[in-house]
């Protein structure tokens, strides 16, 4: 399930540069959003119960506590699950293969030099873009734990990532390291997305005690608080790899020149 939502992400991120027709791109930008969607909510849910196993195993935490939110997390899960199913999502990414290969037949021949040239420039001006982005939500961020504004961060850097990898794949350009080091710093916000989710989901089951139980509602405050913890040495180790990430941008922001008659490769590395 995981790597098909890293196979919609990805291909939300060629779409924009491959010029394609408008309907079709617009219809494949819509399926694929929707995928994402809810591939991402179910992934949540999933990894928030995996999380609550991993935390009841360190044996650091109250596993009264632990059990009582895995079991809300898991009827929000078993819930989902029967709605994505009853979407029939495996008959939306079969339409999703459909358009895809009608938008293949549209590309540019790979002799066509003018074509190929746009398209390229145009992954690295949408790389620039997104270079841009990422070091925008790293300075809105600051140096202080708001879990928005760090998340922010944590998606700019991973459409940076996605962008990069393209990079490397379409322009033969060696991007091992970077991509390395964005898996690493997006491991580490994610872990972060992560607690911060349980924290959240924690107090959620906290307030609709009923009837109100009181050492029930101290375990889960000690469990909070002991999360919260968490989310706040991630953070710190998060800052730590600003001025990496920044000097990362700083790269890719300056290797996108200015092309000639790139008025459709513009259009594409603006598009989202």
């Amino acid at each position: 399930m995981h790597r098909a939502r890293v196979a919609s992400r990805r291909l939300r991120e060629l779409l924009p540069v491959l010029q394609l027709d408008p309907g079709t791109a617009r219809k494949l930008r819509k399926r694929l959003r929707k995928a994402t969607r809810q591939l991402g909510a179910l992934r949540e849910l999933d990894v928030l119960l995996a999380l609550t196993e991993e935390l009841v195993k360190s044996g650091r935490h109250s596993e009264h506590a632990l059990r009582r939110v895995a079991s809300d997390v898991r009827r929000a899960r078993d819930l989902a699950r029967r709605e994505v199913k009853g979407r029939d999502l495996a008959d939306g990414f079969r339409r999703v293969v459909k358009y895809a290969e009608k938008a293949g037949r549209q590309l540019p021949k790979a002799e066509d030099g003018n074509a190929a040239r746009a398209w390229k420039w145009a992954i690295d001006a949408r790389v620039a873009r997104r270079a841009t982005s990422l070091k925008s939500a790293i300075a809105k961020a600051g140096a202080i734990y708001l879990p928005e504004r760090v998340h922010g961060v944590r998606i700019a850097l991973k459409k940076l990532r996605y962008g990069v990898e393209l990079l490397g794949e379409a322009n033969g350009v060696d991007v091992k390291t970077d991509v390395r080091d964005l898996k690493r710093v997006q491991r580490l916000l994610g872990r972060l997305h992560d607690v911060q989710v349980l924290v959240d989901r924690t107090r959620r089951v906290q307030a609709s005690l009923n009837p109100p139980d009181v050492g029930a509602s101290k375990d889960l405050d000690l469990l909070v608080i002991a999360l919260d913890q968490n989310c706040r040495r991630l953070h710190a180790r998060y800052v730590r790899e600003r001025d990496g990430l920044l000097a990362m941008s700083d790269r890719f922001v300056a290797r996108a020149a200015p092309a000639p008659r790139a008025s459709t490769a513009r259009r594409a590395a603006g598009g989202r």
